[in-house]
């Protein structure tokens, strides 16, 4: 009876972190990082366009182009692919998204990009900004 009881208490311990997405409740979707919602106006903002646009310019266009594969992959449509909170995660939070995400972990392992991404000095609203730059040109 003992041994019953441990054993339905492991499958509904297990249960439970599968239902969550994994340890810690670590949505793939949403990424891994501070940004656990992004709050999106139907509007695009050309301001944080301007602001994204520049700011992607100095510290991601050595690696990233918007139509074509570089160092790391094309960003066309990357806002119709990933969710907002993953796009962000991504930019403020690569290294431990690589090593913990599966969408970036697959993304990485797969051979396509064996250079790993960097955190490039960014702040939350740089990032958010970027997303914006992205959402402009994927429109």
């Amino acid at each position: 009876m003992y041994k019953l009881t441990i054993i339905s208490v492991f499958i509904i311990s297990a249960l439970i972190t599968m239902s969550s997405g994994g340890c810690g409740g670590n949505d793939p979707e949403m990424g891994i990082g501070p940004v656990k919602e992004v709050k999106i106006d139907p509007v695009i903002d050309q301001n944080l366009v301007a602001k994204g646009k520049a700011t992607f310019e100095v510290k991601c266009a050595t690696c990233h182009r918007v139509d074509e594969k570089l160092v790391g992959p094309a960003l066309k449509d990357v806002t119709k692919r990933r969710k907002p909170e993953w796009i962000m995660n991504m930019i403020l939070n690569p290294v431990q998204m690589v090593q913990e995400n599966m969408i970036a972990k697959t993304l990485s392992m797969s051979g396509q990009y064996p250079t790993p991404m960097t955190f490039q000095n960014v702040t939350q609203d740089d990032a958010r900004a970027i997303l914006e730059f992205f959402r402009n040109n994927d429109k």
